[in-house]
């Protein structure tokens, strides 16, 4: 009875951005923030600005997909696609043209014109949340430890079986009391029991993950692009945290002992470092029978082909010559 119409107004969005900062681009959003009658109903949009040679740099919306369409100029996009393959999707976009980048996956957009740039973007959230990969990673609040950041940075759907073909063994996996192989750079290893180790969790949303750590151990900053993660330390003692998306990028961290339970939200930046003498390991609980998981090294500085140099220079605000040391380094996998 207290709404008005008001409430599903927003106004200004043929108003450019001011993009005089050194990324050159401003993303004006229109979500349940500003539209308060967008509550619940899983829509929002956005609209980008561009200078020339601006960059809206790589980044993710945890809670929804986005549907990108071009009204001036020429954008150069892209996304990265979970581990292990990392995979990157580009496309030069002119005006007209229309790109989607899957919920939680990183992606950019950059002006590679001469001229200002404009996009209008729907996203599949009246919330869909921001995190822009430089700022989580090496902005957050309080910083994430520089120890564990140099350690660091050294989805397909199933088709459901015949019912009448299932049996037993479709429904089971055995061996996760086995250590997994923790002589790696980073001193862990991932042992996943998701839909493709047991068919039968096929729609139905949730999966295990053991996960092993050799002392100093380290599961790097990643991502579950379609799951919320909960997570016992079953042995040994777990230095943990997540990053909450843009703008606050703010650092939540917990040191865990045995026994003890911790929740990272779907979608967000999050690392767990084995900070005993011994041995540890962590059962987790995934909210989607394939979570998908997204190692933030290994997407921003070890896809195939690589994102170029210019562009991440620019993201990070760094020297080039670091972003190619950087991508020439081997890129370690620690998910099995």
């Amino acid at each position: 009875m207290m709404a008005k119409p008001e409430d599903f107004f927003f106004y200004g969005l043929d108003k450019p951005g001011n993009t005089s900062n050194p990324l050159g681009s401003m993303v004006t959003a229109v979500n349940v923030q500003q539209i308060p009658g967008l509550n619940t109903l899983g829509i929002s949009l956005a609209r980008i600005d561009f200078a020339p040679k601006g960059l809206n740099p790589p980044h993710t919306h945890p809670r929804g997909t986005e549907i990108l369409v071009v009204l001036e100029g020429c954008l150069y996009v892209g996304f990265v696609t979970s581990n292990p393959e990392n995979r990157l999707f580009t496309k030069k976009l002119y005006k007209g043209d229309v790109f989607v980048f899957p919920q939680g996956l990183i992606h950019f957009q950059q002006n590679v014109g001469d001229g200002d740039a404009v996009a209008l973007a729907a996203l599949s959230s009246q919330n869909p949340g921001v995190i822009t990969i430089a700022n989580a990673v090496f902005g957050a609040k309080p910083p994430i430890s520089d120890d564990l950041l140099a350690k660091a940075f050294q989805v397909d759907k199933k088709v459901c079986k015949n019912p009448m073909t299932a049996k037993p063994e479709d429904f089971f996996f055995y061996g996760l009391d086995k250590p997994g192989n923790t002589s790696n750079p980073l001193g862990s290893m991932v042992t996943a029991v998701n839909v493709q180790q047991i068919p039968g969790l096929n729609t139905l949303g949730i999966s295990l993950a053991r996960i092993d750590f050799a002392p100093k151990g380290l599961n790097p900053p990643h991502t579950h692009p379609r799951a919320t993660e909960i997570l016992v330390v079953l042995e040994g003692c777990l230095y943990v945290g997540f990053v909450t998306s843009n703008p606050e990028n703010r650092l939540f961290t917990k040191k865990l002992y045995k026994g003890d339970v911790f929740v990272f939200p779907q979608g967000l930046i999050h690392f767990q470092q084995n900070v005993g003498e011994e041995e540890a390991v962590a059962l987790a609980a995934l909210s989607s029978q394939n979570p998908g998981v997204i190692t933030i090294a290994n997407a921003v500085f070890g896809e195939k082909p690589p994102v170029n140099d210019d562009l991440l220079a620019k993201a990070f605000q760094i020297d080039k010559k670091v972003i190619d040391e950087l991508q020439s380094a081997f890129w370690m996998d620690n998910n099995n």
